[in-house]
């Protein structure tokens, strides 16, 4: 794989079982792409509940096939409402498995960074 992404469209299927992440990793291989970024409207609203186990599973998913998945958007109300996704927005941001970013133009920095550094 090169160390590009491939962005989703905005419309599309949403992901909203564990098992509808194949679909989205088969697009990721399809484009050649190391990281998959995908709009949060591509995202069932329980996906970012953390109770549900959805978004855990998926990354583990990501990570296992060892495709990047950056969710692109704005995540500020399930931050401010869950202390437990504030922490792990953080955490997984620090990593490079799993990233939570505002848009595509701060993708390309981080992906940038990580290739400078």
């Amino acid at each position: 794989m090169t160390a590009t992404y491939h962005l989703m469209a905005v419309t599309g299927p949403v992901l909203a079982r564990e098992e509808d992440a194949n679909d989205f990793l088969s697009e990721a291989w399809a484009n050649d792409a190391a990281w998959l970024a995908v709009p949060r409207e591509r995202l069932a609203p329980d996906f970012f509940r953390l109770s549900t186990r959805l978004l855990g599973s998926v990354a583990q998913k990501f990570q296992n096939y060892n495709v990047g998945l950056a969710i692109l958007g704005d995540f500020e109300s399930e931050v401010a409402e869950s202390a437990a996704f504030r922490d792990f927005v953080r955490e997984t941001n620090q990593r490079r498995a799993l990233w939570f970013v505002a848009n595509e133009t701060q993708l390309q920095e981080k992906l940038g960074a990580e290739t400078a550094a």
